[in-house]
């Protein structure tokens, strides 16, 4: 069961793990942008797919999960909000069981509208970190997802 002490768990090693301080960090980050986002109407999480897609252009729901490293089933849920929204469009690709999202004009519209809350937002954490720390923390969670594939 891990590392013990005298039979019992050593809650420090547990504390270690990096699967629950990096949930721990995504929920704070998240709040942090969610908040600074907010007048924008977007959340963070929404503002990043919506970014996804404006580089993507058009893309299929498999491909796009696969660039998002997310499953499927998540990424279709996420995407409905933002079709109901009228932010996204998801149409039938030229075969009929290839599904195909793209932006809309609204959801650019969307994108403009949050950027400048978004660049504020990282402004800050850039400002709080450095521009180095920051470049190296993203360096170091690159690799932590390639190795633990």
């Amino acid at each position: 069961m891990g590392e013990q002490a005298g039979g019992h768990v050593n809650m420090s090693a547990a504390h270690r793990c990096v699967g629950s301080n990096i949930r721990r960090t995504d929920r704070v980050v998240t709040q942090f942008y969610d908040a600074i986002l907010a007048p924008s109407g977007l959340y963070a999480t929404q503002f990043g797919l919506l970014t996804l897609l404006l580089d993507a252009g058009s893309i299929t729901i498999n491909q796009l999960a696969k660039v998002m490293e997310t499953d499927r089933t998540t990424l279709t849920r996420n995407l409905a909000v933002l079709v109901k929204q009228g932010l996204v469009r998801n149409e039938s690709g030229a075969d009929r069981r290839m599904r195909l999202v793209q932006l809309t004009p609204e959801g650019k519209a969307a994108i403009e509208r949050a950027w400048p809350l978004w660049q504020e937002a990282q402004t800050r954490i850039e400002r709080i970190l450095g521009a180095d720390r920051v470049d190296a923390l993203l360096a170091e969670l690159a690799a932590l997802r390639a190795t633990v594939k």
